[in-house]
């Protein structure tokens, strides 16, 4: 099969409603960025394209929780998740937003082409709608008893327990996530790209092609996206919504739309081709995007997690093939699920290891986490991440056998040789043996890497540091340099030699080793090129070395510990809190307890912020009983000067509590409306002149 011309490596987007943790690393980012060097490395033509979906429900239900826009959501997590990826040495040559004008422009284009070829169908549907709230609900929006399992707590898309992909009708007592009314059917219009036009081209291509039986020379396809395609097509193909009933997105962009935007399966995949475009025009190029996605020698590849296999198999070929302009991916290798220490990860239980958190936690360590990750990736089977196999990794393989070669062999050249590499003499038969074993290491990582075997790969690169480990046992050149120096010079060269080839060998998968130890022996950036690795020639004789440094560090049992009682302490709140839920479930309150709150309208006289606060406004309140002072977290919702002369209801006899080093004497009623805006409860009246009139200062509620 003759070779591409150059590689287009996508990875899949993440929401920025949140932090990127172990289970998205293990899942996308580590195999994707392994790929990427090791084809860098190779010289190729590679590119690789990320950045941030960011109109997602995820999105939304997030701003409603804390209060905010969606945009201030993405910013902030587009701006977390960005910084850790480059912190943790992932090699984006972008990363983008789907929030940017550059990919509104390019899923508009892209939704109009299809819409004036005639690809969509339009139908009017019922719809879950909330009557509180007075909106459709997406399905994310939705949530209820999951018909398969049971369990509670199922999104109208899917049950996060089972796994179960699901449809909004399909839950038991369906409840709206808004307002936690029943929600009703109601029509709606809709554009529907109709998925079973393109059948008979996915089965011909994805299973004929990519099966693991095709003839024609291309890449089979890893067998859980075989089987979950294949499983699709067996179930036959539906027409599936391009547009949505929400405020936040792209706007479809044809007449009769207003209100409703993209559906985010539709606008994120798109986001790869306009983060694209966006890094050519970057550099002043505006069309040398084409080849990448368009050239048909172009091999373009998609890294994804398992949840993602029908969109990026499914439902983003038939774009591409109904727009024409586009080529398909060659493989969409995914992988499966990362647990933490035998428990799903869960970002509404706090339930990971983010990444920016151990970036704090563990300065300098990035590459043991890669490493980590990497050897437990889950690419066949779900797989678990726990902080003792990440302490026994590190201790028994990275320092014991990886630290450990490249310390010996530069302590004793140092220490016999002036820190210079010694002249290759008489070869034994054992130093033929090991020098030839070198190449067979070399093609075995490449195998596993263009097959997406990153963890063989990552095995086979450390047999390189096991091969030199071995022949510096075998050989004890701290012995025999009593008796022969020229035969310790023979040993410390070829050890030299494997040195140079393991910083090679060992970017992909850990860059900042790979940086550091090029360093350590002074390999320049032209020679480190992989098919320099296994030349004995590398490090030519006479040759200095730099200063020899431990590559990694013993994690000690307190280290551990105390990620362990972080998670303890994590799911001990995640108990508190349940039992908390339950507790008000099951309690009943009496009358003569509602009877106790001494709620009273009152009168704010001054209000001010709270230094060092975002949230906190000291109120001085007029209760009609007094005058008093009240801290309250209403400076999201209200100034300073907004709030001077309001009147208010206030809760008046709540034990005094002391915030920010201020005594607060009481409480602010607040009330939360249908849209999650939160504001101040005033006196019931149909206007606020009248509630003055009816309820003046120091009157008593209820």
């Amino acid at each position: 099969m003759k070779q591409p011309k150059r590689y287009l490596v996508t990875s899949a987007l993440p929401y920025a409603n949140g932090p990127v943790h172990i289970g998205h690393l293990a899942g996308v980012y580590v195999p994707s960025d392994i790929y990427v060097r090791y084809l860098r490395g190779r010289g190729e033509d590679v590119l690789s394209i990320c950045g941030s979906d960011e109109h997602g429900v995820p999105i939304t239900i997030k701003a409603k929780k804390e209060g905010v826009t969606p945009q201030d959501v993405v910013d902030k997590y587009n701006g977390i998740i960005k910084e850790a990826f480059r912190r943790f040495g992932i090699s984006f040559d972008i990363y983008s937003r789907t929030s940017s004008p550059m990919h509104a422009k390019t899923a508009s284009d892209f939704f109009k082409k299809l819409y004036e070829q005639g690809d969509f169908i339009e139908q009017t549907t019922e719809q879950y709608y909330d009557p509180e709230a007075q909106q459709f609900l997406a399905d994310r929006y939705i949530t209820g008893t999951c018909p398969k399992c049971q369990s509670e707590g199922a999104y109208g898309d899917q049950c996060e327990k089972c796994g179960s992909t699901l449809s909004p009708t399909e839950l038991i007592n369906p409840k709206s996530a808004i307002t936690g009314a029943t929600p009703v059917l109601k029509e709606t219009k809709h554009w529907f790209l109709p998925l079973n036009r393109y059948e008979a081209f996915l089965r011909e291509w994805i299973l004929k092609e990519h099966g693991p039986e095709n003839g024609g020379g291309h890449e089979v396809w890893k067998s859980n996206v075989y089987g979950q395609c294949k499983s699709w097509l067996d179930g036959g193909l539906l027409p599936r919504a391009v547009s949505r009933d929400l405020d936040w997105g792209i706007p479809v962009p044809v007449p009769g739309a207003e209100g409703k935007v993209l559906y985010v399966w539709f606008d994120a995949p798109i986001g790869y081709i306009s983060a694209t475009k966006e890094r050519f025009e970057q550099r002043g190029d505006a069309e040398g995007w084409r080849p990448d996605w368009q050239a048909p020698a172009t091999k373009l590849g998609h890294f994804i997690g398992r949840d993602s296999i029908v969109f990026h198999c499914i439902v983003f070929p038939s774009m591409l093939k109904a727009h024409g302009d586009f080529i398909l991916p060659e493989n969409v290798p995914a992988n499966e699920f990362l647990n933490l220490e035998n428990d799903k990860i869960s970002t509404s239980r706090n339930w990971a290891v983010w990444l920016h958190e151990y970036l704090d936690e563990f300065p300098g360590k990035e590459d043991v986490l890669r490493y980590v990750l990497c050897a437990n990736a889950p690419e066949t089977k779900d797989n678990d991440f726990t902080w003792r196999d990440f302490q026994a990794r590190n201790n028994n393989e990275l320092v014991a056998i990886f630290g450990n070669f490249v310390n010996r062999a530069l302590v004793l050249t140092g220490k016999y040789f002036d820190n210079r590499v010694p002249a290759l003499g008489e070869l034994t038969d054992y130093d033929r043996e090991t020098i030839e074993e070198i190449p067979r290491i070399k093609a075995a990582i490449e195998h596993n890497i263009e097959n997406y075997r990153f963890r063989e790969a990552l095995k086979e690169m450390m047999n390189l540091a096991r091969l030199g480990n071995k022949y510096l046992a075998d050989t004890e050149p701290w012995k025999v340099i009593k008796t022969d120096e020229a035969r310790v010079a023979t040993i410390l060269n070829i050890s030299l030699q494997i040195t140079a080839s393991l910083a090679i060998a060992c970017e992909p998968f850990l860059p900042f080793t790979a940086k550091k130890l090029a360093a350590m022996i002074n390999l320049s950036s032209v020679e480190a090129k992989w098919d320099n690795i296994g030349c004995m020639t590398l490090l030519a004789p006479g040759h200095e070395l730099g200063q020899a440094e431990l590559l990694f560090e013993k994690i000690e049992d307190s280290v551990v510990e105390a990620q362990l009682a972080k998670l303890e302490a994590t799911k001990a709140a995640n108990a508190a809190a349940n039992a908390t839920v339950a507790e008000a479930k099951a309690e009943v309150v009496q009358f003569d307890d509602f009877a106790k709150m001494d709620i009273r309208v009152s009168r704010v006289v001054a209000a001010e912020p709270v230094p060092k606060t975002k949230k906190l406004l000291k109120l001085t309140v007029d209760t009609g009983l007094d005058t008093r002072t009240i801290v309250s977290g209403i400076a999201e919702y209200y100034t300073p000067e907004q709030m001077v002369g309001k009147r208010v209801l206030v809760l008046v006899n709540l034990v005094p509590r002391v915030l920010k080093g201020i005594e607060s004497q009481g409480m602010i009623l607040m009330a939360e409306s249908p849209t999650g805006v939160l504001s101040v409860v005033a006196p019931v009246a149909e206007d606020e002149e009248s509630a003055l009139k009816a309820a003046p200062v120091g009157s008593v509620v209820g």
